[in-house]
Order: structure tokens, then sequence, then C-alpha cells
């Protein structure tokens, strides 16, 4: 009996070695951490680029996004402009859900319904929808209110959902995260995606296992041999570094650039590239008093001297130097340069804390105020760090902000409820375009537009433009029309750029995997040698 086992097993070791031999690729776990944990599996719920990069791997939208950030066909095939209003769809026929019910136009009419209603984070997207209409079983018609020269850019973040399952689960609604109401599909996924949802445990751990059936393994879209992930949030820099060193882990979404050189020496990759993402600042512009100041009866951010104040009194050379250690480049504007509207002959308001002291006097602060500061500690790239030199070079012009620096998801759920004097917001363009810089940040809050616009600045010139600029399909005279909206939010001061952040992530040597530049983690990329 000890004999054949051991045959059986020399047998079993050379299967496996002629199997390596021929190049097969075997099932792998992958284990990965980042600072913070996806807000929820439901891909409505928040318009955050972590969530959607998340739950873009378990939901299939109609176009994708390749490594170049180009878009290409997904659970659509193709499509084609039957008149400047109408978009026609052929779907992908024989995908099924992960629950196995077959995808049909049902589902995209319903994510449609579903993405605009009341609790959703994504109707910013979906402004210039009129109607979406399924001619067939696989054929979807998109009508819009006026032509949408970046209507494929719009739908690249757009997750499309099960309408049986969510109406068999009571999830028809999506549940308001700025109101902590949860519901199934909060916890529950069931997408077309590469990855199911096996266990969901908040800020602790999340599994989901390889879906064999997914149409992107056979269109070439994913590779991996991956059969398993496991993510697990580690918020200190420390123990999420040593992980990876001692192999706990396979993967950092985030490396603090401290390690890099310490990563590198032990063997292990760093991949890093400038991002599309903007850090800046926004200040409550709309109550008559802020919730948190000393200044009491009026609100000093309406007041445009205070707020080139906060601007001029920050010194965004040294934090790209010392805090960001060249990793991150000083932001002139909203957008970098591969976005369209970017405009190379901006320049930022230079550093100038006796300017800015000078404002503050001017607008009847000579000696400054109080005000509370609001910003994530597991987010951004050493987002706690940068708020913190901030409040200190303030300090300096007589302006003494409280800061409050917490896990990002009580932090969003405090600013996004608008609860918030002053904050730090990052932004990465989901389209790569500056309508939608415009329509999700700087628009005056209306609903669909300026969701994002959380200290409520307004410009009735800006939002006439923004409207305008929705249906232009000449591409030199809407560069234009972008720049100069951007300009008018900047004179203004509205917000405050700070810089364009890197992305940085790192990985043992076993690991191969592929970065986009909007820091989006495609796992159907990844391979575990």
């Amino acid at each position: 009996m000890i004999t054949r086992l051991l045959r059986l097993a020399c047998l079993a070791s050379a299967l496996m070695l002629g199997l390596g031999e021929l190049g097969v690729t075997h099932a792998a776990t992958l284990r990965w951490a980042n600072t913070g944990d996806s807000l929820a599996m439901d891909p409505y719920n928040a318009n955050e680029s972590f969530t959607l990069g998340f739950t873009s791997n378990m939901y299939d939208g109609l176009v994708t996004r390749g490594k170049d950030l180009k878009i290409g066909p997904g659970l659509a095939t193709s499509w084609k402009r039957n008149n400047p209003n109408t978009w026609e769809f052929q779907l992908r026929k024989g995908v099924k859900f992960h629950d196995g019910t077959d995808f049909t136009a049902d589902d995209v009419v319903f994510s449609w319904q579903r993405a605009t209603s009341a609790g959703s984070d994504m109707k910013g997207y979906f402004v210039t929808v009129k109607s979406v209409e399924a001619l067939d079983p696989h054929t979807v018609v998109i009508r819009t209110k006026e032509p949408n020269p970046i209507l494929l850019a719009d739908l690249s973040f757009w997750w499309i959902m099960s309408k049986a399952w969510c109406e068999k689960n009571n999830a028809v609604g999506v549940t308001d995260i700025r109101k902590n109401i949860e519901n199934y599909a909060t916890r529950h996924a069931n997408g077309t995606g590469a990855f199911e949802l096996v266990s969901r445990e908040v800020d602790v751990r999340t599994v989901l296992k390889k879906n064999p059936h997914w149409w992107g393994w056979a269109a070439g879209i994913g590779h991996s041999n991956v059969d398993e992930i496991v993510f697990t949030p580690i918020k200190q820099d420390g123990t999420r570094v040593a992980a990876l060193l001692s192999g706990s882990v396979d993967m950092l979404y985030e490396l603090p650039m401290q390690d890099l050189e310490r990563v590198k020496a032990a063997g292990d990759s760093v991949f890093q590239q400038p991002e599309t993402r903007t850090i800046f600042l926004g200040m409550d512009q709309a109550r008559p008093e802020l919730l948190e100041s000393s200044v009491k009866g009026k609100n000093p951010f309406k007041d445009k001297r205070v707020r080139l104040a906060l601007y001029k009194a920050i010194d965004e050379d040294l934090i790209v130097k010392q805090i960001m250690r060249g990793a991150a480049t000083v932001a002139n504007g909203f957008l970098v340069k591969e976005a369209a509207g970017y405009d190379p002959n901006f320049k930022r308001l230079g550093y100038n804390p006796e300017e800015a002291k000078k404002l503050l006097a001017e607008a009847g602060y000579p000696n400054g105020f109080e005000v509370g500061f609001d910003c994530p500690n597991d987010r951004y790239v050493n987002d706690a760090q940068i708020c913190q030199a901030i409040v200190a070079m303030w300090a300096r012009v007589g302006i003494k902000a409280n800061l409050l620096a917490q896990t990002k998801s009580l932090y969003f759920n405090k600013i996004l409820k608008r609860d918030t004097s002053l904050y730090m917001l990052g932004w990465a363009p989901a389209t790569v375009d500056g309508q939608n810089v415009l329509e999700n940040l700087l628009m005056t809050p209306t609903g669909d537009v300026g969701r994002f616009n959380l200290g409520s600045y307004s410009n009735p010139e800006l939002d006439a433009i923004a409207n305008q600029t929705r249906s232009e399909l000449d591409s030199e005279k809407r560069t234009k029309m972008l720049q100069k909206a951007l300009d008018l939010a900047h004179a203004d001061a509205g917000t405050i750029p700070l810089h364009y952040q890197q992305v940085i992530w790192a990985a043992r040597s076993n690991v191969d995997l592929a970065q986009r530049a909007d820091n989006i983690f495609v796992w159907a990329w990844v391979t575990v040698k």
C-alpha cells in the first residue's frame, strides 16, 4: 500500500512538472491590502474611485477601459449613433450574472433607472440622458436630451446590475450613503464580472473567487490565474509594509513613499506613475454662519479675499518636495494634462503669506479666526501629513484650523452630508474630461449636478458655460469653453488646488499586474507565479 502511494505521489509530481514545462498556469490566491476599505459593494452607493474600482471586478459596464484608458467593448459589443441624440448598443449574448440568470437589455434599463434614483451617487453621469429603452433582449437605445460628445466616457464607470436579483432582495432602490442606510446590495453583490463575492466583513476582510464563466476570459479582456482574492484593509503604514515584506500579503494598493527603497531592496516590485487625480481643498460658501468657526453671525468663506488668503498661505512646492518626496506635481488647476480641457498656459497662485495676511485684514480679520478642518487619514497619499502641514502654514497668517483627521468611512460620512466647514478632497475625473469636474465639483448644487461641490461654490456664468459644453461637438471650441469655465472657478478661489498625486503600488516579485493611470486595480490582469 505504501509502495503504491509512493508511486502515485511520484506520478503526480512528474505530472505537475510536465505541466509547468508546458507553461500551464496554476490557480493562485492574491492577498492584497489598502489603507481603507471599499465604502460599499453596491456600485451606485459611492462615486469614489477606490469603491468603483473594487466593484468593477464584480460588475461590468456597457463599455470598458483598457490599460491605456482607451474605451472598448464591454457588455456592449458594438454601438452606433443613429442621430445626434440617439445611440444604439448591441449587447453581448450568452452572458450570465453570478447567480446564473441571463443578462439582457432589461437589466440595462433597470440599471439606468436605479442609477438615477434618489439615493444613487451616480446621477451626475446621466445628466444628458433622456431615456434608456430595450428594443429586444440584446439591443438598447439611449436617447439624450442634447448631443453628448462624451457619452461613452460617461458610461465607463456605470456597472450593470441584475433586475431580478435586486427585486428578489429588496434592493431596487439605492440607499443613500450619506444617511448611513443599508440594504442587501450594500454588503452583497451579483454582477457579471470576473470575480464573485464570497464573504464580506466591513473594514476587516473581503473574500472573492474567480468567475470561470466570465465573458472577458474568452474575449481576451482578462488573463489572470488568480482563483481567490483576499482583501484586508490595513490602516497603519508600517504594519501594511511589514505584511508585504513578510509575505503575509502579495500586493499593496498604496505604498508609503518613504518605504520605496526599502521594498525595492527586499527584491519586491514597485509600480509608480502619475495619476489623473487632483488633491484640493474646499470651503463652505453657502451657510450664513460656519458650523465650526470662532466667527459668529457670518461666514468668512463667502468673502473671496479670505479664500484667496488661504490659497496664498499654502506653500505647495514645499509640500511636494518634503511630504510627497517629489512623487507629485504642483497643481495649476483641476486637470492633469491628459484630460480634455487642460490649459497648458494656466498658472496657480503663488505662495505669499504676507499677501495672505493683508487680504485677511482687508476682509475684517486682522487677527485671523478659528475654523474646523476635515481630512482623511487613509484615503490619499500622505493625506493627514499634508493637512498637518497646511494647518501649520495657515497658523502663520492667523488662521487656526482645528484638524479632524479620520478614517475614510467616518470622514466621507461627515463631509458628504456637508457637515463641514473646510475639507480636503481628491478627484480623478472618470471621463478624463473637464466636464466631469464642472458637473461634479464646481456647478451650483441642484441635485444631479454639483453633488460633490460640498462647499456649494456657485458662479452662474460657470454654470451657463458648463451647460453649453455638454452638447458642443466642435472639440476645439469645446476645449476653450471648458478652459474658460475652469478659469472662472480658479479666479474665484472657489476651491484650492494642491497637487496631482502619483499612483504607487507594490507587490511581491512573483506578482505580475498592470497599473492604470486612474488608479483602478483590475484583478483580471494579475498573474501570481
